[in-house]
């Protein structure tokens, strides 16, 4: 008789996979809270236990840890010699392993857990027998993701049984399986501290370790896509093992994502939810076109697309609000590539499908308490570079020259900002931090006017902002606005060019070796002007 062993701790699909197996003539070996739940099912089963022949002990640490098991599994059946052994110690081959580890990731986010009950959710006895089994895939079927359960019930009716092709897939997916468990575990132990002899028990640390001595990244693929940044290079869609974000985001319709979609939608959704009013962004290539706040989501979409409708026209679109009637409306009126949101109406979902190829993705882009939010990883030519991400915490609360010393902010000039100017500022910083360095935009207190992205020269980067706003038609567009610096001005040529615009403040980190000069230079044009003591560069 066949043997399959089952001890899984997601239950999903468990008992009409028992069943099949049962009904195909299979022997069912369990342990623990699996073979209670195949007992009140009422399915046949045998307790690890009895083919042990050796009791569970140390509160469960030990019971499939023995030759009955692993020599099942691990015996080749191809192999004289592993067969006689079997024989000989009277052990029945295990044909089949389906196993799913505990829940330490599960339990490793509840801040509130114990060093040491965290420690009895690390699973020994689970990923032995399902690394056992993969590397005997040949003969033996090992299971670790009940989406696999269908797919091995059909391979078990195949003529001659299971491909090998599958055999081997399913290996590979244990072992990744058994190497994301591993590598969640070395990161949670990571965020402890041991204490010293003698001393109170293990620390943990009030958030994950942005850049441990080793790191190890789970990816999971999401899907191929059509290409990368360009059509001559292979690309793919990969989450994180923990996913949030667009790692977790749910396309609800449109042509597939492509690589550059995904990196703008990103880009609108970093400078959304710099905002806790209504806010939207319009990106193009990773840069915002257009950004604003309004009382409703739906007229700070049109505010941010009229900004610059021109740049606009194809562009990626992020709103940090369920997407309602009022603003599918709104979305549909002009050609867009795609749109991320936390969420969609359904009578909106209604207007959206009358733009099929518009691709609508929802994602809860809060940063999951597992802290993977907060690190950001990049590849360079063979290497990896790891940095906490970027916040702008210094604008989360309003700006005024009362609160200014409690955000870190300095008036460094004669005139101090007007409380229009105050809250115009604050909001010019938040975009400002998003935008390709060198970057330097124009703002009034709700929306854009003008970005200068991704420069060589500061100067430069103010004139290409110029340029756009005059290219909108109206020759004062940029007069009375604020302007914001994502780093230091090297030179007064910066300020100069400022003032000509029509910038009556600006907002800059400050820290140049010529700061006094260019604080002269906005005293000369009657120009107030705030360091903020920290730069946001985004390269």
């Amino acid at each position: 008789m066949p043997r399959a062993l089952l001890s899984v701790s997601d239950k999903t699909g468990l008992l009409p996979l028992a069943r099949a197996l049962a009904a195909r003539g299979f022997e069912l070996v369990s342990t623990g809270g699996t073979a209670r739940a195949l007992e009140q099912a009422g399915v046949p089963v045998t307790a690890v236990s009895a083919v042990t022949g050796f009791p569970e002990i140390m509160d469960g640490r030990v019971k499939t840890l023995h030759p009955a098991v692993h020599g099942g599994i691990l015996a080749r059946r191809g192999s004289r010699e592993h067969m006689e052994t079997l024989a000989e110690h009277a052990i029945t081959p295990i044909d089949i392993v389906v196993v799913n580890l505990y829940p330490f990731v599960k339990a490793a986010a509840r801040p509130d857990i114990d060093f040491d009950a965290l420690v009895e959710e690390i699973d020994i006895g689970g990923p032995s027998m399902v690394r056992s089994a993969a590397k005997n895939f040949q003969d033996v079927l090992v299971v670790v993701d009940p989406a696999d359960y269908e797919p091995v019930l059909a391979g078990l009716e195949r003529p001659g049984g299971p491909s090998r092709e599958f055999r081997f897939e399913l290996a590979r997916k244990a072992f990744a399986h058994t190497a994301a468990y591993d590598a969640a575990i070395a990161a949670t132990l990571a965020e402890f501290s041991a204490p010293a002899d003698g001393s109170a028990g293990f620390a943990r640390s009030t958030g994950p370790d942005v850049s441990p001595s080793r790191l190890s990244l789970t990816l999971r693929k999401i899907t191929d896509l059509r290409y990368g940044e360009n059509p001559h290079q292979p690309a793919a869609w990969y989450g994180l093992e923990h996913a949030f974000g667009l790692g977790a985001a749910q396309v609800l319709q449109g042509k597939a994502l492509s690589f550059t979609n995904l990196l703008d939608l990103d880009s609108a959704a970093r400078i959304a939810l710099e905002f806790s009013e209504p806010a939207a962004a319009a990106i193009k290539h990773t840069n915002p076109c257009g950004a604003a706040i309004g009382a409703t989501i739906d007229e700070a979409y049109v505010r941010a697309r009229d900004a610059d409708s021109l740049a606009a026209f194809g562009g990626i679109i992020g709103l940090n609000r369920v997407i309602d009637a009022a603003t599918a409306r709104a979305l549909v009126t002009t050609f867009i590539e795609a749109v991320i949101a936390p969420g969609v109406e359904e009578d909106a979902r209604r207007i959206l499908a009358t733009k099929p190829n518009m691709r609508v993705v929802v994602a809860d882009l809060t940063p999951g308490t597992e802290g993977a939010g907060r690190r950001e990883v990049r590849s360079i030519l063979g290497a990896m570079l790891v940095q906490e991400r970027d916040e702008v915490i210094e604008a989360r609360s309003p700006w005024s020259a009362e609160t200014a010393a409690e955000s870190g902010l300095k008036v460094v000039t004669k005139r101090s900002p007007s409380e229009s100017e105050w809250g115009a500022l604050r909001f010019a910083w938040r975009i400002c931090a998003h935008v390709k360095s060198n970057a330097v935009i124009f703002t009034d207190a709700s929306r854009t006017l003008a970005v200068g992205a991704g420069q060589m020269s500061r100067v430069d980067a103010v004139q290409v902002a110029v340029m756009k706003a005059l290219n909108s038609g109206e020759r004062n567009a940029l007069s009375g606005s604020v302007a914001a610096s994502d780093a230091f001005f090297p030179f007064r040529d910066g300020l100069d060019a400022l003032a000509k615009a029509g910038a009556t403040a600006v907002v800059q980190p400050g820290g140049s070796l010529r700061d006094a000069e260019v604080i002269a230079a906005a005293d000369e044009h009657g120009i107030a002007m705030v360091f903020t003591g920290k730069r946001h560069f985004r390269h």
